[in-house]
């Protein structure tokens, strides 16, 4: 799988955060915990995918719950949720709504 350090653009955005006690949980291998890349990446259906990997990590995984729906405030607020989340902590997963 590819990394996460691809550019930033106008329908991606990725940040770097530490997950809170209980971590994030992915499709793939279940919660993971730690510095983690979160990228939220625009898709054309309206929905965004929500990809996670620990940083410097070459492995990517879904953050269960993408695709998200994206919400009227867009790609920007959606990210911002996922951030808060995934901080929070409580295997965290993609807002439904």
């Amino acid at each position: 799988m590819s990394t996460l350090e691809e550019t930033p653009g106008p329908g991606r955005l990725v940040d770097e955060v530490t997950t809170g006690p209980g971590g994030a949980m992915t499709d793939e291998v279940g919660v993971i915990t730690g510095d983690v890349t979160i990228a939220t990446v625009l898709r054309p259906d309206g929905r965004a995918d929500i990809a996670i990997q620990y940083t410097g990590a070459d492995e990517q995984y879904t953050l269960t719950g993408s695709p998200a729906p994206l919400p009227r405030a867009g790609l920007a607020a959606l990210h911002h949720e996922v951030l808060e989340r995934v901080r929070r902590g409580g295997s965290a997963e993609a807002p439904r709504s």
